[in-house]
């Protein structure tokens, strides 16, 4: 065997088919990965941002509604409110992200944010109608009705707990999966692996809601209500990564972390929530856990759970959905004939 013979077979050696496929796949996660999360964050830009909007009569709240609607670039989504309390009401219960209620017999009018569900929203409210209320020679008051803790920078905490929970999800599973094979031998396994990773989730619900509550003082929610959504997210993120790892082995943990990381955080909501992401991003955050888990946990934490119903839904299907794929890939490979060698 010459050198080069040799050198070829050591490098053969070294670096399985196998291997070389597997950081194929890396590669194309890793330019996933930086393709989603510039795509997503590298030029906010509001859009149709729901507001509610009133005055004393109601030819001048339709009369404003149709200005601000047609801003260029439709940047709000106005509707017309009977009230202040009803467009209070609106904000609280996160039907809408601002209102602004007009005093025709003045000059200043108010603008209601809840920077609670992302500073970077409740900014970007601030900008667009101030500058719609000096086009008109008018000015803007804010009030903050739902305003972000001292300790929630830019009320991204949610967001955090939500991420952390999420990967804890994904890297709990991959433990137990590979641990003795990337697929379950048999349906008792799967479900060993289910009720373990429903004791995590339960566990580190609970220990992820007390650091963001009372430890580090960051998140003033429900405790109880923290540590069901963070018992849930861990769940259903977990349960999805063992259904992927049943139906491709360990490729399934690449597919999780493509749908969990590369996708679901950059359009979570997070930084930048949906009005100001583009739109497929915007599209698809909502029914992704990680965009499901912080607007919930935002929801709990500021709108006294408000609009939480809907992503606790979202989770729920994605947590019954893994599971059922976990088990029945398990109960399938269990079943199936062995073929005896020649």
């Amino acid at each position: 065997m010459t050198p080069s013979q040799g050198f070829l077979a050591e490098i053969k050696d070294a670096v399985t088919t196998r291997a070389a496929l597997l950081v194929l796949g890396v590669l194309v996660l890793q330019l996933a990965f930086i393709t989603s999360y510039i795509g997503a964050f590298h030029h906010p830009k509001p859009s149709e941002i729901p507001i509610a909007v009133t005055a004393p009569a109601a030819q001048v709240a339709e009369r404003s509604a149709q200005q601000l609607g047609a801003l260029p670039g439709d940047p709000l989504d106005p509707r017309v409110v009977e009230g202040e309390a009803a467009a209070l009401a609106q904000v609280r219960d996160r039907d809408v992200d601002g209102a602004l209620i007009i005093d025709p017999a003045g000059r200043t009018d108010r603008l209601l944010v809840a920077s609670g569900a992302g500073a970077s929203l409740s900014q970007a409210l601030e900008e667009v109608v101030g500058a719609a209320e000096r086009a008109q020679g008018r000015t803007v008051r804010v009030t903050d009705v739902a305003p972000a803790a001292k300790g929630d920078s830019r009320g991204l905490s949610s967001f955090y707990l939500v991420i952390g929970w999420c990967v804890g999800g994904y890297l709990c599973a991959a433990i137990l999966a590979i641990s003795a094979g990337a697929r379950p031998a048999n349906p008792h396994r799967a479900v060993i692996r289910l009720g373990a990773l429903l004791v995590y989730a339960i566990a580190t619900g609970l220990l992820g809601a007390v650091i963001a509550g009372p430890v580090l003082d960051a998140l003033p929610g429900s405790i109880m209500g923290l540590w069901g959504l963070g018992t849930l997210v861990v769940f259903a993120v977990g349960a999805i990564t063992l259904a992927f790892q049943g139906l491709a082995g360990v490729i399934g943990i690449g597919l999780a972390i493509l749908l969990v990381v590369v996708l679901g955080n950059p359009s979570a909501g997070g930084a930048y929530p949906y009005p100001l992401l583009p739109p497929f991003w915007s599209t698809i955050g909502p029914a992704l856990p990680p965009g499901a888990g912080t607007y919930a946990a935002r929801s709990i934490t500021y709108f006294n759970g408000n609009g939480a119903g809907g992503p606790m839904l979202v989770l729920s299907a994605w947590a019954l959905v893994g599971a059922a794929v976990t088990l029945a890939c398990a109960t399938l490979r269990h079943d199936r004939p062995v073929v005896p060698a020649d």
